[in-house]
């Protein structure tokens, strides 16, 4: 019985290390062919494998508020299984991306025009950042909490990020924690307020009708 335990302790022991690994590299899963088409995909050409869906932002007007325009696996089917995404990011003068999170991917910004002030915080609570100019790039690692904000008073920003997922996700921390149905009281209690102005928090990011 000793050995039977003995045994069953040392190979967990070996088995545990390789768990680790594969939770630290989990992002998207390999595929074993060149590329994966959807079962709804009749036509299949050089056309499936090109996104058209950025046109629509050559020559157009710079947005009001700030634009990010996705090509995912959701937008861009093609993605799928390439491990890899873009986003274009237009930043009107004085506008911020929150703080937000993208769970299965770093994200590598470039800054195609203007200047952004950019930061991410680490797990130590460590805040690190950086006044980017046109043609500066930055690297928010995967997971870790960060953001970017135009400052300039009359300028806007035009950034490109890329992102190791066809899929990365987004958790934007505001919408997250006060446009949903956590309960007020737990908010107040870990925000060290009161409910009164969690409810306004709330009210701030309520759609507008």
């Amino acid at each position: 019985m000793a050995s039977a335990s003995f045994t069953l302790v040392f190979f967990s022991l070996l088995v545990i290390p390789f768990a680790v690994v594969q939770i630290a590299m989990a992002g998207d899963p390999d595929i074993i062919s060149d590329f994966l088409i959807p079962p709804n995909v009749t036509t299949f050409d050089g056309s499936f494998f090109t996104f058209t869906g950025m046109r629509a932002l050559v020559g157009a007007q710079p947005p009001s508020a700030l634009k990010v325009s996705k090509v995912s696996a959701a937008e861009f089917p093609a993605l799928i299984g390439q491990s890899v995404s873009y986003a274009v990011l237009q930043f009107p003068a004085g506008t911020t991306n929150p703080p937000h999170v993208h769970p299965r991917s770093a994200e590598l910004l470039f800054l195609a025009d203007g200047s952004l002030q950019v930061g991410f915080v680490d797990t130590t609570n460590k805040l690190f950042t950086q006044t980017l100019q046109a043609g500066d790039m930055f690297i928010f690692p995967k997971g870790l909490v960060h953001f970017q904000y135009n400052a300039d008073a009359q300028n806007t920003a035009l950034a490109i990020s890329a992102f190791g997922s066809a899929s990365a996700g987004t958790v934007s921390l505001p919408t997250t924690l006060f446009a949903t149905s956590i309960d007020d009281n737990i908010l107040a209690l870990a925000f060290k307020t009161d409910v009164a102005t969690i409810q306004a928090l709330k009210a701030g990011l309520a759609p507008k009708i």
